[in-house]
């Protein structure tokens, strides 16, 4: 990159007088450090694309702001198909996971308060599941995963029954560890 106007490019000098310079480019992303150059942006719009596209032929997701949304999470994890970079994961599981009721919702696929409960718990259910394929351990990205799944289709079905049952759980979940904790203590 020129610094300005007729200006040599910056770099280091190294064996043999060679100058090795920098810049940066829309699509380098990850590039210098042997990973493979793809231009996200490219990928981005075409992944909005068709899913406006998929709009035209389902009328119903009119009605579904998220599909920018869902555009980005689908990006991020492309990324992460092709560099495996674990933010990458995180972002896109995390940011598809919020897109995705609103899409669920327009498509009459499944209605109620816990669909966004239930789609968060699935990435971070899908995020232990590569975490554990990577021989990284399940971490707890298992245990809330599962907590959120636990909660969000409980809520689904019975919106009644839960809306009192998972307090009062979570509630007998925390007398339970205070009293662990203070026999823990009269022990010693």
């Amino acid at each position: 990159m020129r610094e300005q106007p007729g200006e040599p490019l910056r770099g280091d000098v190294i064996d043999g007088g060679r100058i090795r310079a920098y810049g940066w480019e829309w699509s380098d992303i990850g590039g210098s450090r042997g990973h493979s150059r793809l231009p996200w942006f490219g990928i981005f719009l075409v992944v909005f694309g068709a899913l406006l596209l998929l709009q035209q032929a389902f009328p119903a997701l009119e009605a579904a702001g998220s599909l920018l949304f869902l555009a980005v999470g689908v990006a991020f994890l492309v990324s992460w198909l092709v560099n495996r970079g674990m933010g990458s994961l995180y972002l896109g599981a995390i940011i598809t996971a919020l897109a995705a009721p609103g899409l669920l919702e327009a498509t009459n696929v499944v209605k109620g308060s816990g669909v966004g409960t239930l789609c968060l718990g699935v990435a971070f259910l899908f995020i232990a599941l590569v975490r554990a394929a990577s021989r990284a351990g399940w971490g707890w990205q298992a245990g809330l995963g599962a907590l959120l799944v636990l909660i969000g289709a409980s809520t689904i079905a019975l919106p009644n029954f839960s809306e009192l049952v998972w307090p009062l759980l979570i509630v007998v979940l925390g007398v339970l560890l205070l009293v662990r904790s203070s026999s823990g203590r009269r022990s010693r």
